[in-house]
């Protein structure tokens, strides 16, 4: 398996059998050196992420509609484009990789069409790419390779000139930070981040570091959400919808996290081992309909799922999956106030960057609001002080909004 064969993998089942872009790069890749990992990523994550401008470019130069080419020859081609059109991988490798990747398919009466449409790519691409307009959200979500209803979404709330730096922001590669667990000890290489206790930015990941615990992957608008909490020892704190962990087991005190789907309870559990957050009791449960003796909680952690508009760097198949989920938020949230005691804190947040499923929720709740701009002005909501928002296009982190209630 070559790095090209990988993400091969990744664009054919993403987009054939709906999988997920990480999932099927963890098991493409799994037997490549990180060099050649790191180049399947790209190319991978770079082709889910541009797929829409990809088929446009295909469609315009290729003269055969993409929807009806086999789908063998439909993910070479989109890995193709888009090493010509967004990559410095030259031309006659990124041709002649293409013509092979549909060769080694068994279609061979289809290597002579992927050659001709691979080579009025190389010529091609490039001008048309360039003469996208970005005037109006259909024409930037073209360009940009977002669904229309995102672009809109932005261009509403943000303005165009915002919305246009949100959709560029999230297209390149994520910030490469971690959470350096305390609960361990050990020395890991990076830079630590000025406005985090626990965040560090690092060249790469240290895959030996993170197997022995004493790390965490997580964006620093994650990491934020579980800062402001504020647990503490002798505190008990209910998270809501804890896995992978990354929140939970920043947390401090008395942790009950839990977990709808049984694997990912299980993953919780793993990975609260692995840290050594023995602290963390994990539930296996609808955070709607929880046991009665779980109440009482000096604190509640909703990190609610949501439409994930913040997190779309990292999650290159996301945004051609994203929904919003207001009703489920509103529910969480209820079912919080129910389970914290009288004057205890939730601390509400959402990986995405859309007013129906951040402020919205929040403003319909009835919850009393503990305004957090003057204790995080860098992360201060800009229409709304009370609340935080970390912005891609602003900060180099995840979109996350945090609102901090009381009962």
């Amino acid at each position: 398996m070559t790095a090209r064969q990988a993400a091969y993998q990744v664009v054919l089942r993403v987009f054939e059998e709906d999988a997920y872009a990480d999932r099927v790069l963890r098991s493409a890749a799994k037997d490549l050196d990180g060099r050649d990992r790191a180049l399947a990523q790209r190319l991978a994550f770079g082709t889910v992420q541009r797929a829409r401008t990809l088929d446009h470019a295909i469609d315009k130069l290729g003269k055969r509609p993409v929807r009806k080419l086999d789908p063998p020859v439909r993910a070479a081609l989109r890995l193709g484009a888009y090493q010509l059109g967004y990559t410095d991988v030259p031309p006659h490798a990124a041709v002649n990789e293409t013509v092979e990747l549909v060769r080694s398919a068994r279609l061979e009466r289809a290597v002579p069409f992927t050659n001709a449409v691979m080579r009025r790519l190389s010529e091609g691409i490039a001008p048309l790419l360039a003469a996208l307009p970005e005037d109006d959200p259909h024409a930037a979500a073209l360009k940009h390779s977002y669904p229309d209803w995102v672009a809109e979404l932005w261009w509403e709330e943000l303005g165009p000139e915002e919305a246009l730096a949100l959709m560029r922001a999230q297209n390149e590669p994520p910030e490469r930070v971690v959470r350096l667990n305390r609960r361990k000890a050990g020395h890991v290489e990076g830079r630590p981040d000025p406005d985090l206790p626990d965040a560090l930015h690092v060249e790469r990941v240290e895959e030996d570091a993170l197997h022995a615990g004493l790390i965490w992957p997580q964006s620093r608008g994650s990491q934020l959400a579980g800062v402001v909490v504020g647990s503490r020892p002798g505190e008990r704190t209910l998270d809501l919808c804890a896995a992978p962990g990354g929140k939970a087991t920043q947390l401090e005190g008395d942790v009950v996290a839990v977990e709808l789907h049984p694997g990912r309870a299980r993953e919780l559990e793993e990975n609260c081992r692995l840290l050594g957050a023995d602290n963390v009791t994990v539930v296996n449960a609808d955070a709607t309909k929880l046991p009665p003796e779980l109440t009482g909680f000096d604190r509640v952690l909703v990190d609610a799922p949501c439409s994930g508009l913040g997190v779309l760097a990292a999650r290159p198949d996301l945004r051609w999956r994203s929904r919003p989920l207001p009703e489920l938020q509103a529910e969480l949230l209820r079912a919080a106030a129910e389970r914290v005691k009288p004057g205890g804190t939730i601390v509400y947040s959402v990986c995405t960057l859309n007013t129906e499923e951040n402020e919205a929720i929040v403003d319909a709740s009835g919850l009393a609001i503990e305004p957090l701009g003057e204790e995080w002005p860098q992360f201060r909501h800009p229409r709304r002080p009370e609340f935080l928002l970390t912005q891609p296009q602003l900060h180099g982190t995840a979109g996350f909004f945090i609102a901090r209630l009381r009962t």
